[in-house]
């Protein structure tokens, strides 16, 4: 395990030059103080955890130490945003302090979020508040251990250093870990400023850095431009899997290597409601629970067309052709295995589609439905699970479907049956109440419950003695937090 001044950087993005990014320094935070760390991603640095109750470990992702070979840059990008062009974005609390190469000869950039005013800040003032600096933290780890491609959370630090928002908060920053910080947007931002350059120069970075097999592909652009839809149909796939709602899918907060990325008004659903709305901004319901499907294939067009000067526009077509289909497989797969099942048929579809239906309306829990189908046998499960239900005939119907189709799947024990579907069916998820419990106590001065809850967020799938409050419905209040944007 490395200290950390042993971190070995090479700073790739940075060597792109002054057109994709602007040297900043990070602004200090008032008497920093470690929040919370996590030790699974302190590992993706080769760092020894003790590290992380030194003071220098604060000082450094509080902004008042820099390693000599550091780099920080803010990077320029546009995207759009609810639907609409905005020409020039950018890193406006955020800088890429660097890249790290670990022993296994990974690369991660290491994204310091709240760090104060860039030439991109635009309006803000380039803080983070110690609230949302927590919910990213969280949010990132609990999907890597559910399984859902995410960036990583190294930290986050709190202090004294005052913020406005709709009140005075504290600011805080959080550092953010990914194979790269690239967004959609990046390729938009040259695409209509016409560089083409740039965008050349931008395309053989990752095309190189992140998709060299593609390079082995008799045309690389489009082989990556494919990986790129496949990654996206699958993790959106899980995230509609799983009842993750991002809130903001804006193309500047879309990763080009597919991975759940910039956590603004995120939530997981509580109650089964395909129309949920998690941002509290977003009142046409543009990127409600079940738009998000068609939106991600929304997003991609908008990087196809940034494409198109390395790919033809009929190619580009017959790739973003695969997005449904992609979507389609990986959801079912997951739904199948969800429910307990092993094989296919042709009518899963229906079979899920009409649980979903039902689910609607009735205030189903979506998260512990699926956990306790799998608690014992399909026909008692059904049968301890019914009055949850508002269309009780409705329901008798689905469970004799469901009971049949089980019984075709296979003959296993019931304890076979548990441990598979347990393995998939989460028992904690970052519920918005629970996150604004860690939340509160840690705007008091005690951090010890956002420690423990992203400890228990870190084996979700596992039942954990002692940590059943995590694992219960939320109170009523817990079900209409508002969360909006304003970090």
């Amino acid at each position: 395990m490395k200290a950390l001044d042993e971190l070995t950087f090479d700073n790739r993005f940075a060597r792109l030059g002054d057109g994709f990014s602007t040297h900043v320094l990070p602004e200090p935070l008032d008497e920093p103080r470690l929040v919370v760390a996590s030790t699974a991603a302190m590992a993706l640095l080769d760092l020894d955890p003790a590290v992380a109750e030194t003071p220098v470990f604060a000082e450094l992702f509080g902004g008042h130490k820099l390693w000599a070979e550091a780099e920080p840059r803010a990077m320029v990008y546009s995207g759009h945003q609810f639907g609409g062009y905005t020409p020039q974005l950018g890193d406006g609390r955020g800088l890429l302090l660097g890249e790290v190469y670990n022993q296994a000869g990974e690369h991660w950039d290491l994204h310091l979020k709240g760090a104060g005013m860039t030439p991109y800040s635009r309006m803000g003032d380039g803080r983070a508040v110690l609230r949302s600096s927590i919910r990213e933290f969280l949010a990132s780890e609990a999907l890597h251990a559910l399984g859902i491609p995410s960036s990583r959370a190294l930290c986050v630090i709190g202090s004294s250093t005052p913020v406005w928002r709709e009140k005075q908060e504290r600011g805080a920053m959080v550092l953010r870990l990914a194979p790269s910080h690239i967004r959609f947007g990046h390729f938009e931002y040259f695409y209509y400023t016409k560089q083409p350059e740039q965008q050349a120069q931008l395309a053989e970075h990752v095309l190189n850095l992140h998709f060299p097999e593609c390079r082995e592909q008799p045309e690389p652009y489009l082989a990556m431009f494919r990986e790129v839809v496949e990654r996206n149909a699958e993790m959106i796939a899980k995230w509609q899997a799983y009842g993750f709602c991002h809130g903001v899918m804006n193309t500047d907060n879309m990763s080009i290597l597919g991975i759940t990325f910039d956590f603004g008004p995120f939530a997981f659903l509580d109650d089964f409601d395909a129309h949920f709305i998690c941002n509290h901004s977003d009142h046409e319901g543009r990127y409600s629970f079940s738009n998000q499907v068609p939106i991600g294939q929304w997003n991609l067009s908008a990087l196809a067309q940034a494409l198109t000067p390395f790919i033809s526009v009929d190619a580009l077509k017959e790739a973003l052709g695969l997005y449904l289909p992609l979507y389609q497989a990986h959801y079912l797969d997951l739904m199948r295995r969800r429910l307990g099942l092993t094989t296919a048929e042709d009518d899963d579809q229906q079979l899920v589609e009409r649980l979903l239906k039902l689910m609607q309306n009735s205030g189903v829990d979506y998260t512990l439905f699926f956990r306790r189908l799998g608690d014992e046998s399909a026909a008692l499960a059904v049968t301890r699970l019914r009055d949850d239900f508002v269309d009780l005939a409705g329901f008798d119907a689905w469970a004799e479907l469901y009971k049949a189709r089980v019984a075709r799947d296979g003959d296993d024990s019931e304890t076979q049956r548990r441990e598979r579907m347990h393995a998939v069916n989460p028992l904690y998820i970052l519920r918005n109440y629970l996150a604004q419990n860690a939340i509160a106590a840690a705007e008091s001065g005690d951090y010890s419950e956002v420690r423990r809850l992203h400890e228990v967020l870190t084996k979700p799938f596992e039942e954990q003695a002692g940590m059943e409050q995590y694992a219960q419905r939320p109170p009523d209040w817990g079900k209409h937090l508002e969360i909006s944007c304003s970090s």
